[in-house]
């Protein structure tokens, strides 16, 4: 799952963070921990990564990380909402300066007209109040293939938040 395009991504996260003096959580759903895995296949990763939660059902988001459950239920676990209170419920139960999160529906089922399969949401937020969004509609591509995409995507944010760059898309 962790090839070499992602590895070489990962490590460029890790030095931007060790270089600010970063450290890093993640909050993941349909990536089931991928992008921490990522980051820690890097030796000496532990200077940077805080912690990773895997949150998959809407329990564990509510539980771990604070997603309200009023979220859920008006706009569902797959939303940039839910996304957002993930990043922002990862730094509030860690050491981290920075945050990334990630719910999305990776396939091949699960899917509906308004939630399709490949559809994936993320959030960033560090303890400096800037913040990141995206959607990305990756189709029916594989569950691999979304997922792996996920991770670049999540690791692309991490990127711009350690270069202190705020945007929001």
């Amino acid at each position: 799952m962790i090839d070499d395009a992602l590895r070489a991504a990962a490590k460029r996260v890790l030095d931007s963070f060790r270089a600010r003096g970063l450290k890093v959580a993640t909050a993941e759903s349909c990536t089931g921990g991928l992008v921490a895995a990522a980051l820690t296949e890097i030796a000496g990763s532990s200077d940077v990564v805080d912690c990773g939660f895997v949150t998959y059902s809407n329990a564990a988001k509510q539980a771990m990380l604070g997603v309200p459950e009023a979220t859920l239920k008006r706009h569902g676990a797959v939303s940039a909402q839910t996304a957002a209170a993930m990043a922002a419920g990862a730094l509030k139960n860690s050491q981290a300066d920075v945050a990334v999160a990630i719910t999305g529906i990776a396939g091949p089922g699960g899917g509906t007209a308004e939630k399709p399969v490949g559809l994936v949401h993320f959030a960033a937020a560090s303890r400096d109040g800037s913040r990141l969004a995206r959607t990305r509609r990756y189709g029916k591509i594989g569950r691999r293939r979304v997922r792996q995409r996920s991770v670049a995507e999540a690791l692309e944010l991490l990127q711009v938040l350690a270069a202190g760059t705020q945007i929001t898309e």
